[in-house]
């Protein structure tokens, strides 16, 4: 585009510098690895997704910020559900851009030390999620994914409303523990 053409563009208001909105991961993707600090129960270690899918399917949720409104009741609800998804051989780990210092505290009161949290402080995995909030770059969005032992995305879920992450997880992994049967 000519200069002149993006400084037009510009001053019209329709173009802009800010990076545009990514959809989340389809299902069929293939799940990008990573490593975090995590902390479960006010311990710290370092989660691997690679890890954690030899374990049998992973619940990755992302949050904006931890002790907000929305975030305390989504990690309360997947807190409750702890039983269900341990029975089904799911692993979930919650993952946010707050630092570790208070994932610490977060593990413990809302997430009831039932499962673990991992900062994401420079954004990265977030990115490669596409899980960035649309607007501002300094938080997660509120996306959750199913994925299987393979790295596929079997299910993708977003709404900034955290009541129905849980039950939405839930069904996606029964769906899968019901073809894919304990050896």
């Amino acid at each position: 585009m000519p200069k002149s053409a993006a400084a037009i563009l510009l001053a019209l208001g329709l173009a802009s510098t800010a990076p545009a909105y990514a959809a989340p991961l389809a299902p069929g993707a293939t799940a990008p690895d990573f490593s975090a600090i995590a902390t479960m129960a006010g311990k710290t270690f370092q989660f691997n997704l690679d890890q954690a899918l030899k374990s049998g399917p992973v619940v990755l949720y992302f949050y904006p910020a931890a002790f907000t409104a929305g975030c305390t009741i989504e990690a309360h609800d997947f807190a409750t559900a702890m039983p269900a998804f341990h029975a089904l051989h799911a692993t979930v780990i919650g993952v946010s851009m707050d630092g570790v210092a208070i994932l610490k505290k977060f593990s413990v009161s809302d997430c009831r030390s039932r499962f673990p949290v991992a900062s994401d402080k420079s954004g990265a995995i977030s990115r490669s999620f596409h899980a960035v909030m649309p607007g501002d770059s300094h938080y997660a969005d509120r996306i959750s994914y199913v994925i299987a032992p393979n790295h596929k995305i079997i299910a993708t879920y977003r709404s900034e409303n955290p009541d129905h992450h849980v039950a939405t997880t839930m069904a996606a992994v029964k769906a899968w523990d019901a073809k894919h049967p304990p050896a």
